[in-house]
């Protein structure tokens, strides 16, 4: 099963809009993603332009007609494409030439039973062995974040790197009914040093009106040093063969990259709330017009929120926060679907790693509208003042009683007054729906969502209701 993440991040790709700007793609990834790719990128409400000496922008993306997927213009050699593509040509997954249709839709792979699947790890080199990275262990954990630290998604200039925090780590990996064992290590017999990384977690997804149980694949690393040996297609093979041992054939995830074949590519926007910083960092830039002074004031915020009753999530939401966000869901035509414990575990505050704020009915207590965002920040490299960008992500949001605009902007001004430099979301669900107006800019960021031993129609951003971190 693949990856959700490559080293340029949730993806590096230009797009355009009304004002330009330095735009930042988190590649899920989750990864439930996302990465963070720096590069020229343009969008409306962020006027910002390099200091440093402008290079010819490229048109990025491709409209193509209704219930056809967007997909980005790369312009790489044939030579790269075959090798890019060469492992899956042989997986069970969709191909670049292949056009979906109605009759087609479901699994690829004929069903197979669990007996049938091979009953030992795949053969690697003398050198490594396989292991099971234990998350509820503290030291293998600092393990872990170390390798994602020093290896994991960077952008193309090495100005920035995802910086997970282990906290974050366990919560992303360990939700409930998760399996220790998809949690596949490589490491070099000698010395015992973690080389490479793969996580599996189970989810139920939402696709066309039905629960499908199945897993989801994030966080593939491998140590730079690393990155020719051709350890990427054992670390998934092995993945998928664990999943397959506990009777899940299917699997979501995510990349930055374009490989055979997205159901559904989204973009990244971004919502300056530390502009000084974000300039200082050559995360945005500045023109003779658009100085530091006037990106300050344009971006400027209010410090209090305007719904007085919006207030964090508490254990007593639980049950109606799960129905209202699943009712909200089910209406695309791929999402997530949460039972109690999963959105417990998922929404219910933690420092520094989830955020969700709700507003209830004064009478019946039930939650009407959400709003949530997680932490993820990045790392800023050979920087002699700065060390890391703090940046909120989107998550999911539901408005029923408020406008989602509204909603949305009082979650801006929470996270600006907890330190926050950038507010980052996909133009996914209906968050195309405040973009413009709460001054999103548009980035370079784009990330593909793909499905593995699944044929479905492609989609549009808008139709999707899945967030991978």
């Amino acid at each position: 099963m693949p990856p959700k993440k490559t080293k340029k991040g949730k993806g590096k790709g230009k797009g355009k809009g009304k004002g330009k700007g330095k735009g930042k793609g988190k590649g899920r990834g989750r990864g439930r993603g996302k990465p963070q790719a720096k590069g020229r990128g343009r969008g409306r409400g962020k006027p910002q332009v390099s200091q440093k000496k402008k290079t010819k922008e490229k048109k990025s993306l491709i409209p193509l007609t209704k219930n056809k997927q967007i997909y980005p213009e790369e312009k790489i050699s044939e030579e790269e494409k075959s090798k890019r593509h060469k492992f899956w040509k042989d997986q069970p997954v969709v191909q670049m030439d292949e056009n979906v249709n109605e009759k087609k839709i479901g699994a690829i792979d004929q069903e197979k039973t669990v007996e049938e699947i091979k009953k030992k790890p795949f053969s690697l080199p003398s050198h490594y062995e396989w292991c099971v990275v234990d998350l509820m262990d503290d030291n293998k954990l600092h393990e872990l974040y170390l390798l994602l630290r020093d290896s994991y998604v960077e952008d193309d200039d090495n100005m920035f790197r995802f910086d997970y925090s282990e906290s974050f780590l366990r919560w992303a990996m360990t939700p409930p009914g998760y399996h220790p064992e998809w949690h596949i290590g490589l490491r070099l017999k000698k010395t015992g040093k973690l080389l490479a990384f793969i996580a599996g977690m189970p989810i139920s997804l939402w696709i066309n009106g039905k629960v499908h149980h199945i897993s989801e694949i994030n966080f593939l690393c491998i140590y730079q040093k690393l990155r020719k040996k051709d350890l990427a297609p054992l670390l998934i093979q092995e993945a998928t063969r664990r999943i397959n041992k506990k009777n899940i054939f299917q699997a979501i995830y995510t990349a930055g990259r374009l490989l055979p074949k997205p159901f559904a590519s989204t973009t990244y926007y971004h919502r300056s709330l530390n502009p000084k910083k974000l300039v200082h960092v050559g995360f945005s830039y500045t023109t003779k017009l658009m100085t530091i002074p006037r990106l300050v004031k344009k971006n400027a915020l209010p410090s209090k929120v305007k719904n007085t009753r919006l207030r964090p999530l508490q254990e007593s939401d639980v049950e109606s926060g799960t129905a209202l966000i699943n009712n909200y869901l089910k209406n695309f035509k791929v999402s997530m679907y949460f039972s109690e414990e999963e959105f417990a575990w998922w929404f219910l505050p933690r420092e520094k790693v989830i955020n969700t704020y709700v507003i209830t009915d004064p009478e019946s207590g039930n939650v009407t509208d959400l709003v949530s965002f997680y932490t993820l920040n990045s790392s800023v490299l050979d920087h002699p003042k700065y060390k890391t960008l703090n940046a909120a992500y989107s998550f999911y949001n539901v408005a029923t009683t408020v406008e989602l605009k509204e909603l949305v902007n009082d979650v801006l001004i929470l996270a600006k007054n907890e330190n926050y430099d950038v507010y980052n979301c996909l133009n996914i669900m209906d968050n195309q729906d405040f973009l413009d107006d709460l001054k999103f800019g548009q980035g370079d960021g784009l990330l593909h969502y793909y499905l593995f031993n699944y044929r479905i129609l492609p989609i549009l951003p808008k139709e999707l209701g899945f967030t991978i971190l």
